[in-house]
């Protein structure tokens, strides 16, 4: 499941928890720390960007990267492409809905490979390991999609993986609330295992509003 960017985001991770790099400092160069992980600076950007969604580190252009001193966005950052973190709630809210309604009356039998990613969320959180924690949320979704049993529509999550992965790390650098994700997925589950469709649609609405709600910002619901 792991990228290289995803296993440098780790590694810098790592290094900012166990205060290597304290709150407020700036991080190596890109070149620099490109070198130290064996990683091209292409992949060093991802990881960097992932950690940024996370609320690790800021950019600051013309300056380098810093690591944050508040965990929770004073700004929320801009997406990949530029594109505004409320667009792609919208879009998963349009999505995930169906999703999660037709795997709840197709695929109930099945509800273990969400549980098996839950469970991998739980472990992660335990750690406080949020890169991780977040790889595992993305995961859940798309399993949920592809239990759809609509190829059209585990295609659509597929190709809106990198946007749908950015806007679920968003909610994990408010670490206060990062166990909700976790209650908000149970329901999810128990609805799906339930084979009860309108349940599992309903929780999955609550579910992408209040992960908005965690990071402050709202979306027009269609």
């Amino acid at each position: 499941m792991s990228t290289l960017s995803s296993v440098a985001a780790q590694a810098l991770q790592r290094k900012i928890v166990s205060a290597d790099y304290s709150p407020g400092e700036r991080l190596p160069s890109q070149r620099e720390l490109a070198l130290s992980l064996g990683i091209s600076r292409t992949s060093l950007r991802e990881a960097i960007s992932m950690l940024e969604a996370l609320g690790l580190v800021r950019s600051h252009p013309g300056k380098g990267v810093y690591v944050s001193e508040r965990a929770v966005h004073d700004e929320v950052p801009k997406g990949p492409s530029g594109i505004t973190p409320e667009s792609i709630f919208q879009l998963r809210y349009i999505v995930e809905p169906a999703a999660a309604a037709l795997a709840a009356r197709y695929a109930s039998e099945a509800v273990n490979q969400l549980q098996e990613t839950q469970d991998g969320l739980e472990r992660a959180l335990h750690k406080l390991d949020l890169v991780s924690a977040a790889e595992w949320d993305l995961e859940f979704h798309k399993r949920l999609a592809r239990l759809s049993g609509n190829p059209s529509l585990a295609a659509v999550m597929q190709q809106s993986e990198i946007k749908i992965g950015y806007s679920l790390r968003l909610p994990f650098a408010n670490t206060q609330r990062i166990w909700e994700t976790v209650d908000e997925h149970k329901s999810i589950i128990q609805a799906v295992a339930d084979g009860d469709a309108e349940r599992a649609r309903e929780a999955i609405q609550r579910h992408l509003l209040c992960a908005a709600s965690r990071i402050g910002i709202r979306f027009e619901q269609p």
